[in-house]
């Protein structure tokens, strides 16, 4: 036997071979797998039910499909409906918007004069959100006598329901699809009054608005949209999801006008959605909303040109949705569903902004602000610029100068102002595309000094070189006293008495 292959151990080996495993050891092995097989068996049942929950099932009420009460759609969509009604909470403000009913005319008593016989001198607040659309249009002093049935086409999923009853009877079909039947009965709407159809409008904006109650597709409910994406040889079916996201909210946040004696809700793009393009469609027309009270220029109100005003930004370069800010994604364990507590994105940072820029909410919402107080100085130029051009119109009809020779100013004091509301009556101060905005505002104010730079050479003409004398609107009193002056005919004076 080889003796090489039996060496002896070391002691401390042996002694090792000898001392058997402590038997904590086997238990401590056995607990931590069990422990582990119970954690993964508790992360396959959660994955399950998450997706469980995830999944698209069929409703659980079908939903009549010119259902236009909300709540009867929250059996089937309980979240979105409770987001919906948040809406009724308190008022939100942020410092240019929120869902706060703010005065403007209290705020910049120029608007007074601007809006000088018009509705909007009377009474200009900001919107308190969908769910009071209702009730605000109907409580408003912009409303008269004479208002059509027109001005409630965005503020209820009442309007689609009528104008597609109005389509059946029109068609003889009462099944056709919604879109045929409201293009259909559209006209028949509008030429109707306010009063004449104020009962039958009963519910806000809601989900009939903007959804197929039975596919939840989105799709457009209004004809306006329609009819002038076919006037741009445009399908409107045709388009993404993504874009849907947008073009429901276009169907109102937009800038439009009543055509003709029926006041057809129209869509001035034919020639584009830039301020320039849709003056140049109203100009072809010889358009205009009112006659203006102080300088007797015919004037275009631009509406809320969000859409427009969105086109030109950088979100819409990227394709981001209006329904990414301002409507959210929301998770609710495997479910993803969106926010429809519509509101501004800067009450929302976290589930909006935050979601692409990784900054804090603070410097998100200061970056914001600082856009904002960029363009809020340039509107107040443009506001300041605006009210002395139309006094200064008033002070060349007082020192004697023809219709014909005020032409010119009148034209470019019109123009001036169109600019200045593009920007002014669109939602967001500006953020939702700044450059384009600080440029329209820009040639707001330019446009604005050149029609008081041709007053002034008409007073001259006239033997007058004096300082206008412009009367005091520091207050919405003193502006509201002093419009209702000129609409009655007795203005104050503007000229110095002593020509030089």
């Amino acid at each position: 036997m080889n003796d090489e292959n039996h060496a002896p151990q070391s002691p401390e080996a042996s002694a090792a071979a000898a001392s058997p495993r402590p038997a904590w050891v086997g238990w401590l092995v056995f607990g931590a797998i069990a422990i582990a097989i119970f954690l993964l068996a508790l992360l396959f049942a959660s994955v399950v039910e998450r997706r469980q929950e995830a999944l698209i099932r069929p409703p659980l009420m079908p939903i009549d499909r010119f259902e236009t009460d909300s709540s009867q759609w929250a059996v089937n969509w309980p979240r979105e409906y409770a987001s919906y009604k948040q809406m009724e909470g308190k008022p939100t403000e942020t410092k240019y918007g929120g869902s706060y009913p703010r005065d403007y005319l209290d705020i910049t008593p120029a608007n007074v004069v601007l809006f000088s016989g018009y509705g909007f001198a009377k009474e200009y607040l900001q919107a308190r959100g969908h769910i009071y659309a209702v009730r605000d249009v109907t409580a408003t002093k912009r409303i008269g006598a004479k208002t059509p049935a027109t001005c409630f086409t965005c503020k209820s999923p009442d309007v689609p329901r009528l104008m597609a009853q109005f389509g059946a009877k029109e068609l003889g079909n009462p099944d056709a699809p919604l879109d045929e039947l409201v293009l259909a009965g559209a006209g028949e709407f509008y030429a109707k009054s306010f009063a004449e159809i104020k009962d039958e409008i009963q519910h806000p904006i809601g989900c009939l608005d903007c959804h197929d109650p039975k596919t939840m597709r989105l799709r457009i409910s209004r004809p306006a949209l329609i009819e002038a994406f076919e006037r741009q040889g445009r399908d409107i079916t045709q388009v993404s999801h993504q874009e849907m996201r947008t073009l429901v909210c276009a169907q109102c946040h937009v800038e439009y006008y009543f055509r003709g004696k029926d006041n057809y809700l129209t869509f001035p793009w034919d020639k584009g959605t830039t301020p320039e393009e849709m003056e140049a469609y109203y100009d072809q027309y010889d358009f205009a909303d009112w006659t203006h009270a102080i300088s007797k220029a015919p004037m275009v109100k631009m509406q809320h040109p969000d859409y427009e005003v969105y086109r030109t930004g950088i979100h819409a370069y990227l394709d981001v949705s209006c329904a990414d800010c301002h409507m959210p994604y929301r998770t609710e364990g495997g479910v993803k569903y969106t926010d429809h507590h519509v509101r501004s994105p800067l009450l929302n940072i976290a589930n909006s902004c935050a979601v692409c820029h990784r900054w804090g909410e603070e410097e998100i919402r200061a970056r914001v602000e600082g856009i904002q107080d960029k363009v809020q100085e340039a509107r107040s130029r443009a506001e300041a610029a605006l009210a002395r051009a139309h006094f200064d119109i008033a002070a060349a009809t007082e020192a004697g100068a023809a219709d014909e020779t005020l032409a010119e100013p009148r034209d470019l004091v019109r123009q001036a102002q169109l600019r200045w509301d593009y920007v002014s009556a669109h939602n967001g101060m500006g953020f939702h595309s700044p450059q384009e905005c600080l440029r329209v505002l820009g040639a707001s104010v330019d446009l604005a000094q050149q029609c008081r730079l041709e007053c002034s050479r008409i007073l001259a003409r006239h033997g007058y070189t004096e300082p206008v004398q412009y009367p005091d609107v520091s207050t919405k009193e003193k502006a509201q006293t002093l419009n209702q002056r000129f609409i009655e005919g007795n203005p104050p004076k503007l000229l110095s008495p002593d020509r030089s």
